[in-house]
C-alpha cells in the first residue's frame, strides 16, 4: 500500500455554486438541519456558510453569470478541464496542515495535474484547485492559525 501524500488530510467543506443562494440555503436548513455561520467577506462574491454540526460545512456561492462551468453536475454537456473556475464553482475541499501544503502541490504537479493556486488577501490560506480523474472538482487548503 502506497503512502498518503496529503498526510492527515480531512474535510474541510463542500461548496456548490446557484444563482440563488438564499433559496439553496433555505433548503438545506430546512431539510437536513444546517445551521448558517459567520462567512468571511470576499467583497462583490456573496456566499453563505452553512454548518452541519459534527459533520461538514457547505458553502454556497453566488453564481458567476459568465461562468463557464454548469450551475449542476446533471446538467454537463462537456467537461471543462480549467481548474481557474473551480474556486466559484463545484468542489470538495480537503484541509491539511500547512507544512505539508507545499509538498501535495508538488506532487500534483508531479502527476501531470494541471493546477490554479490562490492565497487569500489576508495571507493565511493557501488553496489549490485541480480535477479528479473523473473531472470532478476538488480543492486543499491549508489555514495559517
Amino acid at each position: 500500500m502506497a503512502f498518503p501524500v496529503a498526510k492527515a488530510a480531512s474535510l474541510a467543506h463542500i461548496a456548490r455554486e446557484s444563482s440563488n443562494i438564499h433559496r439553496l440555503s433555505q433548503f438545506y436548513k430546512e431539510m437536513f438541519g444546517f445551521e448558517e455561520i459567520e462567512s468571511p467577506d470576499f467583497g462583490e462574491l456573496k456566499v453563505i456558510w452553512l454548518n452541519l454540526p459534527s459533520a461538514f460545512q457547505l458553502h454556497l456561492i453566488q453564481r458567476d453569470p459568465n461562468s463557464k462551468l454548469p450551475e449542476g453536475p446533471w446538467s454537463a454537456t462537456s467537461p471543462v478541464a480549467d481548474p481557474s473556475h473551480l474556486p466559484r464553482g463545484h468542489h470538495i475541499c480537503f484541509s491539511v496542515p500547512i507544512s505539508n501544503f507545499d509538498s501535495v502541490v508538488h506532487a500534483l504537479k508531479e502527476k501531470g495535474i494541471q493546477t490554479f493556486e490562490k492565497t487569500l488577501p489576508n495571507g493565511k490560506v493557501k488553496q489549490v484547485f485541480f480535477f479528479d480523474p473523473d473531472g470532478n472538482g476538488l480543492e486543499i487548503a491549508s489555514r495559517e492559525d
